[in-house]
């Protein structure tokens, strides 16, 4: 999939982002190098404090100001989670198609006010769970799909690292945790069918900032899920635990690693239970590795332009991310196990 079709030269979208953050900008940056992309402008009303917007007249300091300046056919909204909803909103009642950045919404109740503003208004729309781009991710999701590790056991995800200092809205559970939340469910292949959860608060801030989630999918695979703003070097690891043996990816790296099951036995007893009964090769992948930020743009560039085969992350998906991570903070207060 790129930017331009292999049969046919497609005209180009007109494309804003809204929000020139953490986030924001490297859509910016994406915007206009897209060969398939006409950067129609950005909206911040800090404005560009980065100074990654070329043009300093394509800067806006709000959505109508945009729209009275240039004709757009789609936004990516990258402002603060509590934004997303009227951003949206104001987007969808222009005939604007929209890409929110996960999590679609603050709370469930503001994503479905959303997904009615988007369906009033037939507009396209779809949620940018960027994480399903990653190489490792994807490769590993193919090998899992072929029965790599045949019957699948565990998919446990880890996500920790320090506090950045953009977040202000939101606990590491909507922030970070949204992803880990999304990507089980896309693993697995199903949604989540009861979870329970532990948080703690360290940093003296109203929100959580370390979540452990412990939980089953409808297909009685279960699911492991840490999370935290306060480890003191960034991991990002996803492994999936099957018959076979296990894939483990990297995703800041997008490596890929398959440790096999093995029958070699060993005749030195403590070295053998020492290193598992069943160990055997270990593989690790070479990928063709893209920027997962620049795939999940052509997959919506694809979707807005009318391929309805395009790999979007649905409204519905989002939604139904959105319900676990309130479930999961009301598990963590309850202390009770939580059915979706």
């Amino acid at each position: 999939m790129g930017l331009v079709s292999d049969d046919e030269p497609r005209a180009a979208l007109r494309g804003a982002v809204l929000g020139l953050g953490m986030i924001g900008r490297h859509h910016a940056r994406l915007l206009q190098a897209s060969s398939r992309v006409t950067f129609a402008g950005a909206v911040d009303p800090g404005g560009d404090r980065f100074g990654i917007v070329q043009e300093p007249a394509l800067v806006f300091g709000s959505i109508e100001e945009l729209l009275d300046a240039k004709a757009v056919d789609f936004a990516i909204v990258a402002v603060p989670t509590e934004e997303h909803l009227p951003a949206a909103q104001a987007l969808a009642a222009a005939g604007v198609a929209v890409l929110v950045e996960k999590p679609l919404a603050a709370t469930a109740r503001e994503a479905r006010a959303l997904m009615a503003a988007v369906e009033a208004a037939g507009v396209r729309a779809a949620v940018g769970h960027v994480e399903r781009c990653n190489p490792a991710l994807l490769e590993l999701r193919r090998r899992v799909g072929t029965g790599q590790l045949g019957e699948v056991f565990l998919i446990a995800t880890e996500r920790v690292g320090p506090f950045p200092a953009r977040v202000r809205d939101v606990g590491v559970v909507k922030d970070l945790a949204t992803h880990d939340l999304d990507l089980v469910c896309w693993l697995g292949g199903a949604p989540i069918e009861r979870l329970a959860a532990q948080t703690q608060h360290r940093m003296g801030r109203q929100h959580e900032d370390l979540v452990l989630v412990t939980g089953r999918l409808r297909s009685d695979v279960a699911f492991n899920v840490n999370v935290d703003w306060l480890s003191p070097t960034k991991v990002r690891r996803t492994r999936i635990l099957g018959e076979r043996g296990m894939l483990v990816a990297d995703t800041l790296t997008s490596d890929l690693t398959f440790f096999a099951n093995g029958e070699v036995t060993s005749e030195w007893t403590a070295a053998q239970a020492a290193r598992g009964v069943s160990e055997g090769d270990m593989t690790r992948y070479a990928l063709s590795r893209r920027e997962p930020l620049l795939v999940e743009l052509e997959t919506f560039c694809d979707w807005v332009a009318g391929d309805d085969s395009a790999p979007i992350v649905t409204l519905e998906e989002g939604l139904a991310t959105v319900l676990a991570a309130e479930a999961v903070l009301e598990a963590a207060g309850s202390g009770e196990t939580v059915r979706l």
